[in-house]
């Protein structure tokens, strides 16, 4: 649950903004949160997908419980920066998540999110920060956090318009 004294992305009141970061994948998708004052976002769970349709309700959960502003979501992109095949199915995700919700989505190129975070946890692990060993969803949701980073130091309003 977010911290609420920090948070006032409520429409119609200045301050940080509260955001949303989504590693969209067929099996799993990341969840992250962030806001623009810190600039900074934690992992925040994982959302499951069954035959590549995410859990509706699961999502509405966490769209409820941090009442972002703004959703992120990775869209994956080749190297050669064609679109991948999931492209279109991550954009088409995107999409559905602000009918769904009403809010702002924005995308970002995912490209070697999960590498990152897969580098990241594994840091973690060698320092003996993290304990527990990585399982999938670890890595999916500091993707998610990965990619929402990028955009609150890239392209977040706040950052626009400094």
């Amino acid at each position: 649950m977010p911290d609420r004294s920090t948070d006032s992305a409520t429409p119609g009141r200045s301050g940080p903004i509260v955001a949303l970061g989504f590693d969209f994948g067929l099996r799993r998708i990341g969840v992250a949160a962030g806001d623009t004052l810190t600039r900074g976002a934690r992992p925040v769970g994982v959302v499951p997908c069954h035959g590549g349709t995410p859990d509706w309700n699961a999502l509405g959960r966490y769209v409820r419980d941090w009442e972002p502003r703004i959703l992120v979501v990775g869209v994956p992109y080749n190297m050669d920066d064609t679109p991948g095949a999931l492209t279109p199915v991550a954009r088409g995700f995107a999409a559905e998540l602000g009918q769904r919700f009403g809010l702002e989505v924005i995308t970002v190129d995912e490209r070697l999110s999960s590498r990152e975070a897969a580098d990241i946890l594994r840091r973690q692990r060698a320092s003996g920060e993290r304990t527990r060993r990585v399982r999938h969803g670890d890595v999916d949701s500091t993707a998610a956090c990965v990619l929402l980073e990028q955009w609150l130091h890239e392209g977040s309003p706040d950052k626009r318009n400094e």
